[in-house]
């Protein structure tokens, strides 16, 4: 296993689907997502960081699954979306599609579907993100996003939905629709509140539904929102993230959980502890090295412990134990913060219907 051959996804993007690769533009924001290439590709950032710098109106837009629950492989999306609002004083808008979760039956019902978006729009408040300057659109409470839905949905056609998501006939109407309603939550700062300039930061198994967006925006005489493809986050066994696995750190775990799924990291580490001083690790296929060096250390202490890792001065288990300490602080903070939430800092984030 390597993990450093992980951006396959976002390769494809820029080989096949012209996308830029990051690597190649001059001018980067200074933050850590840029610096380690965490975010890996783009479609006209070049335009929208230059607009940015200009004093022009910009705008993030990033939105969340409400049957999803918040883990670390968010951290870097989230941070970089933290990153553009507190440097440059940018409002923050979170779609939280409680419609879609219900359409495709990742919830039950609509009352579990608005329920998660309101718990979630809490944490994301307690993850750091500005109550002044951060939208959350959660369309059971915000329905007049479905007129501007509506009015997209003359430019987009079934073939270009089915060759994008693969829909049949025969599956139910919501989905179909869905991309008419997705359209509208990344069009919506531009259409409702002027700003030209939106950056939407997804994973690159995103790209083909945002680039949807694009091609509406372009119909209607919009400019197209700019979007950031981060890399895909391992999960600890070195797989990819996903609940079944249960090998991803939520940020509702305590530190028991935490510490007991970081023992178990797929490790780049010898058989015995004997093996590994005399031969040294592999650090491109230690799990913990990867998100300690990506997430929570800088480029000088990132190079030293891969070097005394391969050199065999640093066991896994001491690796382990540093990521363990890492998570668990982090995590504690992100809960304790989440308690001082209030109701109030909840309802002046959730975009209400206008009388």
């Amino acid at each position: 296993m390597n993990l450093e051959k992980i951006p396959q996804e976002n390769e494809e993007l820029v080989r096949k689907f012209g996308a830029g690769a990051m690597s190649k533009l001059k001018d980067k924001p200074d933050f850590y997502t840029f610096n380690k290439g965490i975010i890996y590709s783009h479609r006209d950032f070049d335009k929208f960081f230059s607009a940015l710098k200009k004093g022009e109106k910009c705008a993030i837009l990033s939105g969340f699954n409400a049957s999803g629950t918040i883990h670390l492989g968010h951290k870097p999306l989230f941070d970089t979306n933290l990153f553009f609002q507190k440097k440059y004083n940018l409002p923050v808008f979170i779609p939280i599609s409680d419609d879609e979760s219900y359409v495709t039956g990742k919830v039950k019902d609509q009352e579990q579907a608005l329920s998660n978006s309101i718990k979630l729009a809490k944490e994301l408040i307690a993850y750091g993100f500005n109550p002044h300057k951060t939208f959350f659109i959660i369309d059971q409470i915000y329905t007049n996003i479905y007129n501007l839905a509506i009015k997209l949905s003359r430019k987009v056609n079934y073939s270009e939905i089915k060759a994008t998501y693969g829909y049949k006939p025969e599956e139910n109407i919501g989905l179909h629709f869905y991309p008419a309603v997705q359209s509208a939550h990344i069009l919506f700062p531009q259409v409702e509140h002027g700003i030209k300039n939106v950056l939407v930061p997804i994973g690159p198994d995103e790209d083909a539904h945002i680039r949807i967006s694009r091609d509406i925006a372009e119909r209607f005489n919009l400019q197209k929102p700019a979007i950031l493809h981060a890399r895909f986050f391992p999960g600890l066994d070195g797989e990819k993230m996903s609940k079944s696995r249960n090998n991803a750190i939520f940020l509702s775990d305590d530190e028991k959980t935490i510490r007991k799924k970081v023992s178990s990291a797929f490790s780049g580490g010898a058989d015995t502890a004997e093996e590994h001083r005399k031969k040294g690790g592999n650090p491109d296929a230690d799990v913990s090295i990867f998100y300690l060096t990506n997430l929570f250390l800088d480029e000088e202490k990132s190079e030293k412990i891969v070097k005394q890792y391969r050199e065999g001065k640093l066991l896994s288990r001491e690796v382990k134990k540093m990521l363990a300490d890492k998570i668990v602080d982090f995590v504690k903070d992100f809960q304790a913060r989440l308690k001082k939430v209030s109701q109030e800092d909840l309802d002046k984030t959730i975009l209400r219907n206008k009388i």
